[in-house]
């Protein structure tokens, strides 16, 4: 059996405590992402949009660091949009200056209804590279 093994970066969000739930699990070389949004070390979510979006990358940006991956190793992305239309020309060039053209994974963008105040969401797998 896989050991599992969870991952909490240097300045975790209260909403880590909060919610009850590790911002990632490692299992073998995987690592799977809980979704990141927009909070301050407080979980309240940022009001404005493009700074929500820009937050949301910086706490994944975060979690992947503490377990010794970057944007480089991800393989999966799942985004969660309130309103799709209206994020999508603010979040294209925030992705874009963190995955390279070399690098960009698969990526699936969910339109939903709620997120807990929050207006996106990310979450992704990646795989952990060899430590030599």
């Amino acid at each position: 059996m896989t050991q599992r093994e969870a991952v909490f970066p240097n300045n975790p969000h209260a909403l880590y405590e909060l919610h009850g739930y590790s911002p990632a699990i490692r299992s073998g070389d995987l690592l799977f992402v809980s979704g990141q949004v927009g909070c301050g070390v407080d979980g309240r979510p940022i009001e404005d949009l493009e700074q929500q979006i820009r937050r949301a990358f910086l706490n994944l940006a975060s979690v992947l660091e503490a377990s010794g991956c970057g944007f480089e190793d991800v393989v999966d992305v799942t985004s969660f949009h309130i309103d799709p239309e209206r994020q999508l020309g603010l979040l294209l060039p925030i992705k874009d200056s963190y995955f390279a053209p070399a690098h960009r994974p698969n990526w699936t963008a969910v339109g939903v209804t709620w997120l807990a105040g929050f207006q996106f969401e990310i979450k992704v797998i990646a795989r952990i590279p060899a430590r030599d």
